[in-house]
């Protein structure tokens, strides 16, 4: 299965992530530092030293009952006490505020999203276990979407062989018979019956497409441009429109590679011939540098607001497997724009 090298190589790409991460961030000395608590401690203590000794050397003392410039004057010490505290507070606390926004923003299938190591103590190891964590999540994610993909491509197989030998071979079984007996038939049963013949060629010729869908025999058999452009007729007809340009000077790219871009180009398709409401969609697959790039643009209704579904994470996660860079947005003037950056050799 061709998926399954793929899940490996994302691993141990994130594991070389993981000891790039793991030198960054500085000797591992910090963790023997000094605990939050007692950095919020000394951080108070220092404030309310600074305070006592305000008041022990400064002129002013407090009569019985106070008077009100004592009161005024206690009451600016005061704030100016919460004021240092919470000015120092903030600075000493900056590291972990930092750590918050980034775990709300944490998405698997975008890596390399790490802190950087500062502050010292318990709030620098903090950090650096969050970056170790991340490090390894990402490794089984790639480790465990690999299968997962190794094994919805064995799947769609199987079942694209049912359809095209199994049902395809029943349905032309049929069509002859039916043939046969329309030839003997008296007139009126005969036109029924070819009409019979032709919604049984329908059904048959529906099932070869997706079977192809299913399994993109092309792919391997013809090469990536030309599966891409056997992909964008498919789709063209029933109100959609597909202008396609590909490149005919492609660098070559592995099984596992060519696998990824042909898949995001269906879903891309799919998604605007099903949801987007489209008229026209293009189709461009071009040599940048060293890589392929894959775009795939519409005039439909664009993403909107609407949280990504099972096809955009699939995408995701195939980009994710072979090291491509997906992006997905909202063109200009309306349409959604899917963009799919294939580096030469990414998945090695």
């Amino acid at each position: 299965m061709p998926e399954q090298g793929t899940g490996a190589q994302a691993g141990s790409g994130a594991r070389r992530r993981r000891g790039q991460s793991a030198c960054s961030c500085g000797p591992e000395g910090g963790s023997a530092g000094v605990s939050l608590f007692w950095r919020i401690f000394v951080l108070n203590a220092v404030v309310l030293t600074a305070a006592t000794v305000v008041v022990l050397v400064s002129p002013v003392t407090v009569s019985t009952p106070a008077l009100l410039t004592e009161i005024v004057i206690l009451c600016l010490v005061l704030v100016a006490m919460l004021v240092a505290n919470a000015v120092l507070l903030r600075i000493g606390l900056a590291p972990l505020a930092r750590l918050t926004r980034t775990m709300g923003t944490v998405d698997l299938l975008r890596p390399g999203n790490r802190l950087a190591v500062t502050g010292s103590g318990g709030v620098a190891e903090l950090i650096r276990t969050f970056n170790t964590m991340l490090d390894r999540l990402e490794a089984e994610r790639a480790a465990s979407s690999g299968l997962a993909l190794s094994a919805q491509e064995g799947e769609r197989r199987r079942i694209a062989w049912e359809l095209h030998d199994e049902v395809g071979q029943s349905l032309t079984a049929v069509l002859l018979e039916l043939k046969r007996v329309a030839d003997q038939a008296p007139q009126p049963v005969r036109d029924e019956l070819h009409e019979v013949q032709e919604t049984t060629r329908n059904s048959l010729d529906e099932i070869r497409r997706i079977a192809r869908r299913l399994r993109p025999g092309v792919l391997a058999e013809l090469g990536l441009a030309s599966a891409v452009r056997s992909l964008a007729g498919e789709f063209s007809g029933g109100g959609l429109t597909v202008r396609h340009r590909v490149d005919t000077d492609l660098p070559a790219l592995g099984e596992d590679e060519e696998l990824v871009v042909y898949r995001v180009a269906q879903e891309a398709l799919t998604n605007a011939a099903r949801h987007s409401g489209a008229g026209t969609v293009e189709l461009t697959l071009r040599r940048r540098g060293d890589a392929v790039e894959l775009r795939v643009r519409d005039d439909g209704k664009g993403l909107g607001r609407s949280r990504e579904g099972a096809g955009i994470r699939g995408m995701r996660e195939r980009a994710f497997l072979v090291g491509a860079d997906l992006t997905l947005r909202t063109a200009l003037g309306g349409g959604t724009d899917v963009r799919l950056r294939v580096p030469h050799g990414g998945g090695e």
